[in-house]
C-alpha cells in the first residue's frame, strides 16, 4: 500500500467519525486561542509527556507549566509573587475559601456558602479543605 492509499484509506475511516457533544469537564467554553500559545504550549508534547525516565506521568509537564505561567506573571504585573496554581478552578475556590476563613473570627470559620452553579468538581475540592 503506498503513501496515495494509505491516504485515501485514512480518509475513508475518518468519515466515520461522529462530531459529538464533549462534557468533559462542564466549564468549557469555546475561546480563541492564539496561534504562538497553541503552537509552543498546547501542540507542544514536551509540556504533557514524560521526560524523565523515572516520573512516567503527566505532573512533570504539567508542574513546569505552571512555574512558567508563575513567572510569566510575575514579569508582566510587577509583582515578587505569584501563585501558579490558579490556574485550576477548583484549587482557587478551595485557596479562596480558606483566605476568607483566616480573616474571619473562629466561630464562622465553620459555615461557607457556595452558589449552587459552581461546578460540583470545585464543590469537592472545597470540601476537602
Amino acid at each position: 500500500l503506498g503513501e496515495a492509499g494509505s491516504l485515501e484509506l485514512i480518509k475513508k475511516i475518518l468519515s466515520k467519525n461522529v462530531i459529538a457533544k464533549n462534557f468533559i469537564g462542564m466549564g468549557y467554553h469555546g475561546s480563541h486561542v492564539p496561534g504562538p500559545i497553541l503552537r509552543n504550549l498546547l501542540e507542544n508534547p514536551g509540556w504533557y509527556t514524560a521526560y524523565t525516565p523515572y516520573q512516567a506521568e503527566i505532573s512533570q509537564g504539567r508542574l513546569e507549566s505552571l512555574v512558567n505561567y508563575q513567572t510569566l506573571v510575575c514579569e508582566l504585573t510587577g509583582m515578587e509573587v505569584a501563585n501558579s496554581s490558579l490556574l485550576d478552578e477548583g484549587t482557587a475556590g478551595a485557596e479562596a475559601m480558606a483566605m476568607i476563613a483566616r480573616t474571619v473570627n473562629s466561630k464562622a470559620k465553620n459555615q461557607f456558602f457556595v452558589d449552587q452553579n459552581v461546578h460540583p468538581q470545585s464543590i469537592d475540592v472545597m470540601k476537602t479543605r
